[in-house]
């Protein structure tokens, strides 16, 4: 008996919607916001290359631990997704 694979979109659906609440982010609330990221690139475009990087769970996991740097006592800078 052959296991078929689940397709590309189904199997990265997680990461997709992530993706995607992201975007809505981007696009309507952080405008309203002053910018206060401490980091290049910033907090949100981290998260995104993290994600399609490392999937939903690490991806999730580097994303929290980069925001919870992103504060007034860090010095922030260069921090690209390694």
């Amino acid at each position: 008996m052959k296991v078929k694979k689940a397709p590309f979109f189904i199997k990265n659906l997680p990461v997709f919607i992530a993706m995607g609440l992201i975007k809505v982010y981007r696009r309507y609330l952080s405008p309203v916001k002053p910018p206060t990221c401490r980091f290049y690139p910033t907090c949100s475009q981290y998260a995104l290359e993290s994600l399609e990087k490392y999937g939903i769970i690490v991806g999730t996991y580097r994303s929290l631990i980069r925001i919870l740097k992103c504060h007034p006592f860090h010095p922030g800078g260069y921090d690209p997704v390694k």
